[in-house]
């Protein structure tokens, strides 16, 4: 498939080795314009349907988290581009699929290409369809600790976990119980059951989701109801257990 891409880059220098490594490394890419600053990217964004957008973090009269803050409705993918390596956590963690340090590497940024392709191939093949997982549902339980000791649960029943601080909260159909534990806790117990880190807040029971929906990073819909979130940066860990 081809990604229909713009470049956000305020160097003149620094879009064209972009282009010119995309041209030469990434045929799948289609570049349909490029921009220097925020306002022009801003307009090439509502004029053009977008598969994937090249952002450099820093620019003149703001920045690329400002820039995805005025786009409603964000179905493009992003790959930031960037001299300044003490954005990745903030990018990693909400906005960005992938994240490319300047001077580019050339097997980055073909690895970064390639991981929108198969997000977006997967995205056209699941868009607004109710899914399927790859795997089945898998009987066991686990033990959550109580005052009096600890309390047995079924894992088929947890539909979501959600971080609240050094707390976790475990959400089932109709109830939720929160517990002394972290997230990531949760995360390293339920490793050999059908749960995905959806967010850096949420781990979803694999069979409780029931859509998928493209948008600002996705969101998923669970059976109770509950829609939620994707990462950008989780998306392709999500879709890999669908078919």
């Amino acid at each position: 498939m081809k990604l229909k891409t713009i470049i956000v880059e305020d160097e003149q220098i620094s879009r064209e080795i972009l282009r010119n490594y995309i041209g030469k490394y990434c045929p799948n890419i289609e570049i349909l314009g490029e921009a220097s600053n925020i306002q022009e990217a801003y307009e090439l964004i509502q004029t053009h349907e977008l598969d994937l957008v090249f952002l450099d973090v820093e620019m003149p009269f703001g920045n690329a988290f400002d820039l995805l803050e005025k786009v409603e409705n964000k179905t493009f993918e992003t790959i930031f581009v960037t001299a300044y390596d003490h954005y990745a956590i903030e990018a990693l963690n909400n906005q960005a699929t992938y994240y490319l340090l300047k001077p580019i590497s050339i097997d980055e940024l073909i690895k970064s290409v390639n991981l929108v392709i198969e997000i977006k191939e997967k995205e056209s093949q699941l868009q607004n369809k109710i899914l399927t997982p790859q795997v089945n549902s898998i009987q066991g339980k686990i033990t959550i600790p109580t005052q009096e000791g600890f309390e047995v649960i079924d894992v088929d029943n947890i539909i979501f976990c959600k971080a609240d601080d050094n707390y976790t909260e475990i959400h089932f159909k109709e109830t939720k119980k929160v517990v002394s534990k972290t997230l990531k806790h949760f995360e390293e117990v339920l490793n050999e059951y059908p749960f995905a880190r959806i967010h850096k807040s949420y781990l979803v029971n694999i069979n409780a989701i029931t859509k998928y929906k493209k948008g600002k990073g996705g969101s998923v819909e669970l059976t109770n109801g509950k829609e939620i979130l994707v990462s950008a940066s989780k998306k392709g860990n999500l879709l890999a257990y669908f078919k």
